[in-house]
């Protein structure tokens, strides 16, 4: 049993692990692949040592297989396929009270504040499991979480089949936002100012505009026919997007915040009120995200593969990181955690 822990500075140490028997309604798995995302980058700078107080074994994004089962487990079976929704909620607050757990107001984020995936074992409560359909394979089910983030955001602004959309920055949660969006029926556009990023969009036969080198709101009253976007999903977590999705929204237009900004952006109140626009915050997912993202990798609506950019043995961990660290063209690194 391998686990692989953060220490800090950009550093990973290699460990043996402990193998944690399951209590009652929790399972062991045997870890597939887990995928370095955003937040995993952040710990990796060092921006997140108060909360993650290394040494800590860090990753959410994963898939396994469950190998053992604690008492009175049952929608789980032994060598079910399945994927982790890595929040731990109290279910005893205001927010679980009405039904939202997933912004619980006790939630602890599994990979962050307590340990997480990048290990050979993982034991997890049952209640935070899916089971993986038997055509999408571990190392896609390993995406399924990010695209549960792009779901979320979809169903959280009630985004309709033949709305126009656009996707403020083109990182690897803004073209899923676009493939979800997509998924739905909506025309999507992807504003990206990185070459590459937009290439990748493009082969999926998403427009596409560099805001650096073209007029956006112009472009996006042009291919709106001066409506303005029904939808604008803002993942970018820059001060231009801000300014540019009150802009280019529609009359009654919707906003999602799906970004996390450093600092408090400033927000430009009065086309919300000349406007009458909505905004809305999009922090994670619920059960339903993960159900649809798996249904969307089921039912092939696209290849999810050209997201995974290397697959690296544990091992090889801090390699793994520092290929996507300040790499553009870098989607997906995922890690194999059982060779």
């Amino acid at each position: 049993m391998k686990a692989a822990q953060y220490i800090g500075d950009k550093s990973f140490s290699i460990v043996d692990g402990l193998t944690i028997p399951p209590n009652e309604g929790e399972v062991r798995l045997q870890v597939g692949y887990v995928g370095i995302c955003g937040t995993d980058m952040h710990i990796y700078h060092g921006v997140m040592d108060q909360r993650v107080a290394p040494p800590k074994t860090i990753g959410h994004e994963m898939s396994g297989t469950v190998v053992e089962l604690g008492e009175g487990v049952t929608n789980v079976s032994l060598g079910d396929r399945v994927v982790v929704r890595p929040l731990d909620y109290c279910g005893k607050c205001p927010a679980c009270d009405d039904g939202h757990s997933h912004v619980c107001q006790n939630l602890k984020f599994m990979g962050i504040d307590t340990p997480g995936a990048m290990q050979s074992n993982w034991t997890v409560k049952a209640r935070t499991l899916h089971k993986l359909p038997d055509n999408v394979s571990l190392q896609h089910g390993a995406l399924v979480e990010p695209l549960a983030v792009a779901c979320h955001d979809v169903r959280r602004v009630n985004l309709k089949a033949g709305e126009r959309a656009v996707v403020l920055g083109g990182g690897p949660i803004g073209q899923l936002v676009a493939l979800a969006a997509k998924s739905v029926g909506a025309e999507v556009v992807i504003s990206e100012i990185n070459d590459a990023r937009r290439g990748f969009a493009e082969k999926y036969g998403i427009d596409t505009i560099n805001p650096l080198q073209e007029d956006l709101p112009a472009y996006i009253q042009k291919w709106t026919n001066n409506k303005g976007a029904e939808v604008v999903f803002e993942v970018s977590g820059v001060q231009p997007a801000i300014d540019a999705m009150t802009e280019i929204a529609a009359v009654r237009g919707r906003i999602c915040v799906v970004a996390i900004h450093s600092d408090a952006p400033k927000v430009d109140l009065f086309k919300f009120f000349w406007k009458e626009l909505s905004l809305f915050g999009a922090r994670v997912y619920e059960h339903a995200d993960f159900e649809m993202a798996i249904d969307l990798l089921a039912n092939e609506a696209f290849d999810i593969a050209p997201f995974i950019t290397s697959v690296s043995s544990l091992d090889d961990i801090g390699q793994a990181f520092s290929g996507m660290d300040g790499n553009p063209q870098g989607m997906k690194a995922l890690i194999s955690c059982n060779d």
